[in-house]
């Protein structure tokens, strides 16, 4: 009985890789979407900590 050889196949999905553009536009979409001014300037807060955390070191990509 002949085996077949084993190929690996190549996955055909596209990496998604978030920029700061891509971050921007996130936080502006969210911010966005929330009607109280506490609430909008608490998660701008939170956001941009945890963006300044995140680029503070190198790590993976974030997906």
């Amino acid at each position: 009985m002949k085996h077949r050889p084993n190929f690996r196949r190549r996955r055909s999905s596209t990496r998604s890789v978030l920029r700061l553009l891509d971050l921007e536009h996130s936080k502006t979409a969210v911010l966005d979407s929330l009607t109280s001014q506490d609430a909008q300037r608490g998660y701008r807060h939170a956001i941009d900590e945890f963006v300044d955390w995140y680029c503070s070191e190198p790590r993976l990509a974030f997906n």
